[in-house]
């Protein structure tokens, strides 16, 4: 059967995956546990000292020795913020999994699904609000510290707070140590939906980065107001993308 939906072009799939970026502010970060003999305490450029908490070595202790080459993905806060929003800002805690397995050479990924606001309006398409047909997206790269200069420069702290007022463990605090940190994206892999009316493929990666902040702004999203979900597309707002 022939489907009488338009797919999306790559760029406007990109827009998307950048609105949802902004507007989002929790994903699933992801990484590997390197091998068991792999030294896990050191000095490099992820955060300011090596991990030495008790409650670390602990949590090391009850490692089981087989784990080494799992995957393992836990919900973390981000932030699009800094002169570069597309390479999404964490408060990294160095005792944290993805932390240790980030300084022992892994590679991360920041997973996100698109989750329609409490607004959204009912729909006689039985298949729009699916978690199925939803976009989500992965986006893949490496962890790095944030320079202080960019932080200050740039309000770092009080734009990742404006998306999380609760947190108290910035860095300073007295109950972990924490620093700025970003995930440098080098692909991001999109799913927008059933694949009849929606883009299911990989987003070059110079498409992610020059999404413009208008652009993001006149998108729209399933289930936000001035969504339309129709014969010309995906997502699309009043004048299209």
């Amino acid at each position: 059967m022939q489907s009488h939906y338009r797919i999306p072009t790559i760029h406007e799939s990109a827009v998307l995956a950048r609105r949802m970026l902004k507007l989002s502010s929790i994903g699933t970060l992801s990484t590997v546990f390197p091998p068991t003999s792999h030294p896990i305490e050191q000095e490099d450029d992820l955060g300011d000292s090596s991990i030495r908490s008790s409650y670390a070595k602990d949590a090391l202790s009850t490692q089981p020795q087989d784990i080494a080459g799992s995957p393992i993905g836990l919900m973390e806060y981000y932030a699009a913020c800094g002169p570069h929003p597309y390479n999404p800002t964490i408060l990294a805690i160095s005792i944290a999994t993805y932390v240790r397995n980030a300084r022992s050479g892994s590679n991360v990924s920041l997973s996100l699904r698109w989750h329609p606001p409490p607004t959204a309006p009912p729909s006689s398409d039985p298949y729009l609000y699916s978690p199925a047909n939803l976009p989500r997206f992965s986006l893949q790269g490496y962890i790095e510290s944030i320079p202080e200069e960019e932080i200050r420069e740039y309000g770092i702290q009080e734009c990742f707070l404006e998306k999380h007022q609760e947190v108290i463990w910035t860095p300073g605090n007295d109950i972990h140590e924490s620093w700025w940190g970003r995930v440098i994206v080098e692909g991001v892999y999109w799913f927008g939906g059933f694949g009849d009316r929606a883009r299911i493929n990989w987003i070059p990666i110079e498409e992610w980065r020059t999404v413009t902040d208008e652009e993001i702004e006149k998108a729209r999203l399933v289930g936000e107001v001035g969504y339309k979900q129709s014969t010309t597309g995906e997502a699309r707002q009043e004048e299209g993308l």
